[in-house]
This record gives C-alpha cells, structure tokens and sequence, in this order.
C-alpha cells in the first residue's frame, strides 16, 4: 500500500524522494490526521488498524466451550485448549482422543474461529495428510514378493530433511501460481525438488493387508494388498508456517505468554489472504507429493490400483456450523463430516483404520488423526532399544526398512483405546495392518 503511494506520488504527482519520504513520516507520526489525505488516505488507515490490532489484549468473559473426547490426556494438551478458547475470535473447540501437547494448539485440537486463521493452529507441516491405495496382488505376495516390495520401497521414496530425488519428478502442481506469497515465490525449486518425497518424525509409506468389513470404497468384502502414506508440504510448508505465524504475532503483540503462539491473521487482511492462499497451495502440494510415490510405487510394481483414500489433516477450512460460517483448524485431526472417508494410522506395528464420518456437531466434524504419542520423542530414545522395538514388532509380522526410535510402537498409545473413545465420531469400516514399514533413519 505504501509502495503504491510512492509510485503515485513520484509518477504523477512528481514529488521529489525527500519530499515523499517527510510526507510518510508525517503519516506515520499521526495517521488519523491523514486518513483523508488523496495519496496518503491508505496507508493511514492501514497503520490505524494496526495500532487498533496491537492495543491491549482484552480478555473474554466466558471462554468459548469445547468438549473432550478419551481420557488420560496430557494436562498440557488440556491446557493448550483452554488458551485457545480464550481467545476473542474463538467460537468452539474440540480436544481428540489422541491429543497431545504442540506449539499453541495442542495436537489433536480443533478450533473453530470467526473471521480469523491461526498458522500455529494449522502446524508446521501444513496439509499433513494420508493416503492408502488397494493394490491388484494377491495377499500372499506380502511375504512371497516380500523382496520386490521391499525394493520398490526403497527405490520410490525419499525421507528426511533435504531428500530429493536424483531426477526430479513432475506434477502440474508446479504449474500452479507459487508467486502468491513471498515464501511460496522463493522456495518454489526447492519445493520442486522435493516433490514426491516425505519428511522424517512420524512421516512413513508402508505395504500391508487391508481387510474391508464392508462394501465400500467400490470394493467387496475382503482382504487386500494396500499401500499407505503419511506425509505434508515439507519444507516449505515449515517455512510458510514460521513466516506467518511471526507476522501475527508482531501484529498481536499484546497477548498474553500463553496465547502468542495462537496469534490469529484476519482472514480478509493482506496477511490473511497470503496465507490462506499459500496454505490452499500447499495443500495441493502435499497431495502432489502422495499421489507421485503410490504412482511410482504401483508402476514399479506393475499393480493396478483398485481404490484409493486420502484425507488432510493441519489446515483450516471454511465450513457452516451451529449456523455459522466458521473457520475450522484441524491440527492432528482428520476431518469426519457425515459419510466422509477418513484414514486413522497406529504405529509402524499397530493397525490403522479406513473410517466414515459421522458429522458430530460437538466434535466440529472430526476425529483423531491417528493413535497419538503417549509420551516425547526424547523419552522414548531414552526408555527403549531397537532390541525392544524389534521383539514387539517380530510378534506382529512386521518389518521396518527404516525407522527413528523415537517412532517404535511403545512411543504411543494404544490405538483400540482411541478408536473405542470416538465411536460417535466415526464408523470404522476396514483395518490396515501395517507389514513392511520406511520411515527417516535416525
């Protein structure tokens, strides 16, 4: 807005440099003086919003309501909702029963707002997401074939921070307009080179069986060979995501400790609009980056896919709710509208589930995005051995190529425990055994 003034001002009005640079001075020095000003009116009022953005934090009366699902939850996660509801733009929130402490909204969090996106309520690696493809091989070839997937795996999938293939790959995602923000504009080669990759932490890809209770997903009843995925936007969604959520906090500079990291965007703001964009592209991307390693994967293979599911979690979405037009941040929480399908992982040695939504209002459409971790990464390397991940996963048939310890089944919590705590939430309607699992190496 200030650049458009100058451009005016040196173009048509013909001011000189040092005359245009007193005249935002005095803007600057006192906006509501010249919020009416021909050149100058924009930037005026712009800087009058900003300082009405950063005066003091006015608390709520009542905190906006939320509902827990599951118990035993982290008194961090717990309190972590709380802040949120205490935030002026919050309208609900929900606590998921596999909820655990993060950066501003717990994992496990939803929050519905008025107006408002929260970058740290979206996380770090924006448009986490899943994806589980059924395959055409016969189930036997799990352990006959189990060289051939191995190989495929290995072949067909980058992990960790940095991994790029030799080759770069193609998608007509890099076709879209990455010029709608600064960060998605400037990392755009490097997202390139990452594209169909996965990230590290408790990103995988993993062969194993699927057995479909119902009729669904244009499949009969039966058990299947599948492939399932879980990885975001890497590392430019960790990059966009640290970059807005600096922004809101330096225009809410007045909140309280323990709400910063819920520092909001106006969604109708230049700050707001950049970032939604930019989330809406990553969003794009990650689904890009899944539907390259099961094309790759299958092609290696010579399979067919049969059936595919996928779902986000880490975004927001515009929905309706208790009459509303709402903003929904789902951090580490799968959407679950009525009949939408849904993906709910355990661990590298736990089964996961393919689930249907049952559209509860209390829970704002969710549910859990997985089994959730029962205790930090730190304490697990600390508490276990590869030995002891290695005795549990040989009694459950399976394999893991590559893996953090930090990751081993032990880590989390129990994932019948989860899914029995949202039976309101969702219809499982088919289990996926995990049997040959690549995850980032330590």
């Amino acid at each position: 807005m200030a650049l458009e003034a100058v451009k005016t001002a040196s173009r048509e009005w013909g001011m000189k440099k040092g005359a245009i640079r007193q005249a935002i001075k005095n803007v600057v020095k006192d906006p509501v003086a010249h919020r009416r000003d021909e050149l100058f009116g924009g930037l005026a009022e712009a800087l009058i919003a900003l300082k009405r953005h950063r005066s003091n934090h006015v608390s709520r009366l009542e905190p906006a309501p939320y509902r827990q699902w599951g118990s035993d939850l982290e008194p961090g996660a717990i309190r972590q909702m709380q802040n949120a509801c205490n935030l002026p733009v919050a309208v609900r929130g929900a606590l998921m029963p596999d909820a655990h402490q993060g950066y501003g909204l717990p994992i496990g969090g939803v929050l519905a707002t008025e107006g408002a996106v929260i970058p740290y309520a979206v996380g770090m690696d924006i448009a986490c997401r899943m994806r589980l493809s059924v395959l055409d091989w016969p189930v036997s070839a799990i352990e006959r074939k189990r060289k051939t997937l191995e190989n495929a795996l290995e072949r067909e999938t980058r992990f960790g921070v940095g991994a790029a293939f030799a080759h770069r790959r193609e998608h007509a995602v890099m076709d879209e307009d990455w010029s709608v923000s600064k960060v998605t504009a400037t990392n755009k080669d490097t997202a390139w080179s990452q594209l169909g990759t996965s990230g590290s932490g408790n990103h995988f890809v993993e062969f194993g069986t699927l057995l479909l209770n119902k009729e669904e997903i244009g499949l009969e009843r039966g058990v299947y060979v599948a492939l399932l995925s879980h990885s975001g936007s890497r590392g430019t969604g960790a990059l966009v995501a640290r970059h807005y959520s600096r922004m809101a906090m330096d225009i809410h500079k007045a909140l309280p400790k323990e709400l910063m990291h819920l520092a909001w965007l106006d969604v109708s703001s230049e700050p707001g609009r950049e970032y939604w964009l930019a989330m809406t592209l990553l969003g794009h991307y990650a689904a890009a980056n899944h539907e390259l390693i099961h094309h790759h994967i299958a092609s290696n293979l010579g399979a067919q896919v049969l059936a595919v599911v996928e779902n986000h979690h880490n975004f927001a979405w515009k929905e309706r709710h208790f009459e509303k037009a709402l903003i929904v941040h789902r951090k580490g929480a799968t959407p679950a509208g009525e009949h939408t399908l849904g993906i709910i992982p355990g661990s590298m040695g736990t089964p996961g589930y393919v689930v249907r939504g049952k559209g509860s209002p209390d829970a704002l459409s969710s549910a859990a995005h997985g089994a959730g971790r029962k205790m930090s990464r730190k304490a697990a390397k600390a508490r276990y051995t590869w030995e002891d991940a290695k005795r549990v996963l040989k009694k459950r048939g399976v394999k893991v190529l590559s893996a953090g310890l930090d990751e081993v089944p032990m880590a989390y919590k129990d994932i019948e425990t989860v899914m029995a705590a949202q039976r309101d939430l969702v219809l499982p309607i088919a289990r996926f055994d995990p049997k040959l699992v690549k995850m980032a190496s330590d």
